[in-house]
């Protein structure tokens, strides 16, 4: 059962944004990428109010994601991250992203918070950020 609504569509987008951003960090970075996508659809709260499907996830301006500018992400949709956007989409969780709404590749150590969220954890390069449930409940119900 999938916990947001999507299309298979939808499921090539979000296999081509978390293969774009971030295939170098493998199966698992992939999938904590998916969590964000998730995450910031199911968000009805802080930047994320406005937005209920994966398109307008993925293109959300400003705040969205960097790999929807470059030409690698508008490549075909592999079956290998298909099948990892189905996961997350039904639901599948991955610390320390599992509630995260943001991540990124600093250039040094991760800052213990990002836009005022704290610190969720790090995974290779990436550094996660989940809200409080005080200021975003709505990540925290599935």
């Amino acid at each position: 059962m999938a916990v947001i609504k999507a299309n298979s569509e939808d499921e090539k987008l979000l296999a081509r944004l978390i293969r774009a951003e971030a295939e170098g960090e493998g199966e698992l970075g992939m999938l904590m990428v998916g969590n964000v996508g998730v995450n910031r659809v199911l968000a009805d709260c802080l930047d994320f109010r406005d937005i209920r499907s994966i398109q307008r996830m993925v293109f959300q301006q400003p705040g969205g994601f960097e790999a929807t500018q470059k030409g690698y992400f508008y490549q075909r949709a592999r079956e290998r991250e298909i099948r990892l956007a189905r996961r997350v989409i039904r639901g599948e969780k991955t610390h320390p992203a599992e509630y995260a709404l943001w991540f990124f590749r600093p250039t040094g150590d991760c800052p213990s918070a990002w836009y005022n969220q704290p610190l969720a954890g790090k995974f290779k390069s990436h550094c996660f950020f989940a809200p409080t449930p005080e200021n975003c409940s709505s990540v925290y119900q599935y």
